[in-house]
Parts: C-alpha cells; structure tokens; sequence
C-alpha cells in the first residue's frame, strides 16, 4: 500500500492483523512517512514489511535511526529497493549497497525481502536483473516479483531464476481488484516491461481492460496453478498489489478463501 495519511486507519478497518502488511517507499512522500505509517500499524499487532529505498536513505547513521525506529516498534521485515528517484540523497545507489550497509550494523531485522521483474525493467536486462538477485541472495530471505499479467513470462521467469542459482522462496507480485482503466494507467507507467513491449505482449489484457469496468486477478491465479504446484519453483505465495483499494481486495480475498475450502 502506498503511505497516505489515511491509510493507518483503513488497513485497521478492512484488513485482518494476520496479514503481512507492505508499505511502499514514496520518492514524493519520502521515507518518512513509510515509517511513520509502520509506526502506527505494528505496535496495534500488525506483520508489517516497509521498503526501505536506498536512494531515499542518507548514509550509515540515517540508515541506524531508521532500523532503530522499526525495530522499536516491532518490525522485523524489511524489502530493501533502489528507488524511483533520478539521483540518491546520498551514498547509497541501489539495494546491494544498502543490503551490505545493513548486514554491517548487525540490527533485529529477520526478513529481507528483494524485487524481481518478470518482464523488462526499463532501464535494466533480464539478465542483469536475475544476476543481481543471486547477488543478493546472500543478504535476503525472500523475493517479490513486480506486477506481471503474463503466466507464461512469470512460469519463464522463475524456471530462469532458479537455474541461475537463486533459491530464495517467490511470492508472486499480482494486481488486486481494481477499476480497470486506473490499473492500465498504472502499469503502463511502473515498468510493467517497456511501455512498447507491455502493448505488444498485452494486447488482449488491454482490450479486456478497455471493454471491462474491473480486473480481476482469478484468471491469472488459475494459469498459474502448474508453477504453485510445483516444488521446484518454492513458490512462497501472492503478494497482492492493493493500490489502497484495502476494503475491495480484501472482500476479493476472503471471496477467493471460502471458493478453495468449498
């Protein structure tokens, strides 16, 4: 969820406290107030994960204060990512750096989740990207894939993934419900592949998204079955991208549930 000043108070409405809680780091919003969100939501008794953007962070003591204050209040998850922002406040470019910065001061942190990009990131290789994940394996626990519509890039993915080496558990990134033309603008924009190749490859989901008022993500959950079952990929579970829609993905959830015990 993205840190707005209201959504302390939604998360504690709509969603249960068993749920692990990601909270987005916002080059606008800075990270400040991914923290300030966590510190209301953990000491209430929930799993909450900030990403903790490297570019956002100063330097080593910035980085202290920071883990001092989630630790104080019971966060032991962190997702460690560069940042969406051009030029970094200070020392640190990019995840690896923090990662290693984080290993140095030696905090209570237990979890450290890193991203991975099932289709292109803009400006970075497949390739590189999946090298810099086995890269990281050494300072992480678990990986979350960005948004991919695509069962068969994501299935190309993790097979790719998992023969470089890397054997971190996956939990694959997926769009919640979620008005369809707001979803289209969204991921057109996050680097969901390069604008170009998401039209390209997407043609379908764009036409259904154009025609329809809501996507859904049933229909790909369901063409991703064969990957969950397979013990090979470790395939940890969904992270589900809310875009602070809490109380409609939340019913989804809870929908989805109740159809598998049945």
């Amino acid at each position: 969820m993205f840190p707005v000043d209201s959504i302390a108070d939604e998360v504690v409405t709509h969603v249960p406290t068993g749920i692990k809680v990601a909270v987005t780091s916002s080059p606008k919003r800075g990270i400040e107030a991914t923290l300030r969100v966590c510190e209301k939501l953990a000491p209430v008794g929930f799993q909450v994960a900030p990403h903790l953007a490297a570019r956002l962070v100063r330097d080593e003591h910035h980085l202290r204060d920071l883990l001092e204050r989630l630790v104080a209040v019971g966060v032991r998850d962190v997702f460690a990512i560069a940042g969406d922002v051009d030029l970094p406040v200070g020392k640190f470019d990019g995840a690896t750096a923090l990662l290693t910065a984080m290993v140095e001061l030696q905090y209570g942190i237990e979890e450290v989740g890193i991203s991975g990009y099932p289709e292109s990131h803009p400006f970075i290789s497949d390739e590189t990207t999946i090298q810099v994940m086995f890269d990281k394996e050494p300072f992480a626990t678990y990986i979350v894939s960005q948004l991919c519509f695509d069962a068969g890039a994501l299935a190309w993915w993790i097979r790719a993934v998992r023969a470089r080496g890397v054997q971190l558990p996956i939990h694959i990134g997926i769009p919640g419900p979620i008005e369809s033309r707001r979803l289209l603008r969204i991921a057109t924009r996050i680097g969901v592949g390069e604008s170009t190749r998401f039209v390209r490859r997407h043609g379908g989901l764009l036409t259904r998204l154009l025609v329809h008022d809501r996507y859904g993500p049933n229909a790909l959950i369901e063409r991703l079955t064969p990957q969950l079952s397979d013990p090979w990929n470790r395939i940890a579970g969904f992270h589900v991208y809310t875009f602070n829609e809490l109380a409609t993905t939340e019913r989804w959830r809870g929908e989805a549930l109740r159809r598998l015990e049945g």
